[in-house]
């Protein structure tokens, strides 16, 4: 049977290579099918990793119905065996209840990637309907790593070098650029103390308890 699978995890941990890579397994098996993108750091309509690989997708606009596009293509004699969407998180609500109707109705399977909270550390909308819906929810094996060496489990923003924890929950950057907005895993203990890399190489380190509401 189908299944809606999705694979998460932090900035860095190759959601988008394991994207890539399991479109080439399909087409290397001799089967057809659609990949989709939002919001991607290469631009719009290309699913990019940072390992330099790179191929076209469809850009998931929050208007699309991918529902309907996918049975347009089918009704167009397009064979369709599976589908990779990847950014996930981007993706509206119902564009994820739209994945799974493709999955119960059509008996697509659809594989899905994304990371599950944002640099404020709340889930992404697209993500917890996934989280909802999903056959499997699967943790990305290749561990992303925090300046200080410990496993990286949150995403953390920085303008102009400084970590902020307020803001829109979409603005496009990327991991390791010296850019206004850029974005940087690190691990629960230093996201809550708000201690970047670059803020431990200038010796910004506090050494107050973290800060949990009593």
């Amino acid at each position: 049977m189908a299944e809606l699978l999705y694979y998460c995890g932090t900035m860095d941990s190759g959601k988008s290579t394991l994207a890539l890579q399991t479109a080439h397994n399909h087409k290397s098996r001799g089967r057809s099918g659609l990949i989709f993108t939002s919001k991607d750091r290469a631009g719009a309509g290309l699913i990019s990793s940072r390992l330099g690989l790179q191929s076209e997708a469809i850009e998931v606009e929050p208007t699309l119905d991918i529902h309907k596009f996918v049975v347009e293509h089918l009704s167009m004699g397009d064979r369709i065996d599976y589908i990779i969407c990847d950014e996930a998180q981007f993706y509206q609500p119902d564009q994820i209840d739209g994945l799974a109707k493709i999955v119960d109705g059509l008996g697509i399977d659809v594989y899905a990637f994304g990371i599950l909270a944002d640099f404020r550390t709340k889930l992404f909308p697209g993500s917890a309907r996934l989280v909802e819906l999903a056959d499997r929810v699967n943790t990305l094996q290749v561990e992303a790593l925090c300046w200080c060496g410990s496993r990286a489990t949150h995403n953390a923003r920085t303008v102009n070098g400084v970590m902020v924890t307020e803001g829109e929950q979409v603005v496009v950057g990327d991991v390791g650029k010296s850019s206004e907005i850029a974005y940087e895993v690190l691990c629960r203990r230093h996201h809550m103390r708000k201690v970047t890399g670059r803020a431990s190489r200038a010796g910004h380190i506090s050494s107050d308890p973290l800060p949990f509401n009593e």
